[in-house]
């Protein structure tokens, strides 16, 4: 694997002193949008998302190495971010419901070349992707994300491709039968979009277990187990050794302490990830606040609690390595 000078310098930016990317997720568009509106008991407005995305921008990102965007509501907040990099999302929130297979759509007035022009460092798409969807879909999936990272590749510019698993047969992801899933799930998304066509950069992945059901586990808290621990840290090393493309973890709207006993797991299992994109982790249990007492009270939050949880993902990616120990250097000065 080699880097272009663009797609080195945007990882870079995006990274901290080590090389590892702990940055906050903010990209957040409809599902925020409801939560707001379901806490306040009123639609959320446009506004509204501005004015949140700002201030977690405002006050996380000086704990962050970068923050990850969506130039729909992100751009005045993009402009808080203390000097530190920024994602871009190119992907429309959500998927297409009126059709089988969870199919993408891209914003209609960007491009990456626009994004670019707009600030990004890096492009974030998020895909929602099974390996054990019908073939046909996931065809059209890859020809999409082929699309892109030829995009991504002449604007020289990483790319960030996020993956979400599913249920193809349509089972409750939140049940034991599909944690049993997730690992091949995981790891054979993992292993399909680190081909050379797609031209991707770096994996955003999700865990591949379900902590819920990780048997001895405080999120399990004695209840159904999909595996054991030694099973869950050999769970880790699988999906790793699919891939040699840097990757890291997205939080995947867990809590705060569910999301930290994660990444110890993932620490114990000696996988060399390369940082976290955390977005709701660190946040998601002050939509009540910014939804019920107001901007002020939500930067009180923020300040506070807020801090202390980015500062707790912090502490836990002591555990993940730098992304450039990937392309075979010690040190980031050793690509150019």
């Amino acid at each position: 694997m080699k880097l272009t000078p663009g797609k080195l310098a945007g990882l870079k930016s995006v990274s901290n002193a080590r090389g590892v990317i702990a940055a906050a997720a903010m990209d957040q568009r409809g599902s925020l949008q409801k939560s707001i509106a379901k806490e306040r008991g009123t639609p959320a407005t446009g506004q509204d998302l501005e004015t949140f995305k700002t201030l977690v921008t405002d006050v996380l990102c000086q704990h962050a190495s970068a923050i990850l965007l969506d130039p729909e509501y992100g751009l005045p907040a993009s402009k808080q971010r203390h000097g530190k990099g920024l994602l871009l999302a190119y992907e429309k929130t959500g998927y297409d419901a009126q059709t089988a297979g969870r199919l993408p759509d891209l914003l209609d007035v960007w491009s990456v070349r626009r994004l670019k022009e707009a600030g990004a460092d890096c492009i974030k798409i998020l895909l929602y992707y099974t390996p054990f969807e019908k073939a046909a879909i996931n065809d059209l999936k890859q020809a999409w994300i082929e699309r892109i990272g030829d995009e991504c590749l002449a604007h020289d510019i990483p790319f960030f491709l996020e993956f979400v698993g599913y249920d193809a047969e349509g089972g409750n992801e939140k049940t034991v039968e599909y944690a049993k899933k997730k690992p091949s799930i995981v790891a054979g998304a993992m292993k399909e979009f680190s081909k050379a066509r797609y031209n991707v950069d770096v994996l955003k992945v999700e865990v591949p277990i379900v902590m819920d059901f990780v048997a001895g586990t405080k999120a399990n808290n004695g209840g159904p187990s999909a595996y054991t621990r030694a099973e869950a840290l050999q769970l880790f090393r699988d999906a790793e050794a699919v891939t040699e493309k840097p990757y890291i973890y997205l939080s995947a709207g867990v809590s705060n302490p569910v999301f930290i006993e994660t990444l110890a797991l993932a620490g114990e299992s000696g996988t060399k990830f390369n940082g976290v994109l955390c977005g709701r982790a660190t946040w998601k249990d002050g939509i009540a606040v910014y939804a019920k007492q107001g901007e002020a009270a939500f930067r009180t939050w923020l300040e506070t609690t807020g801090v202390e949880n980015i500062n707790n993902v912090n502490k836990a990616l002591e555990a993940a390595s730098p992304w450039f120990l990937k392309f075979g250097v010690k040190s980031v000065e050793e690509l150019g």
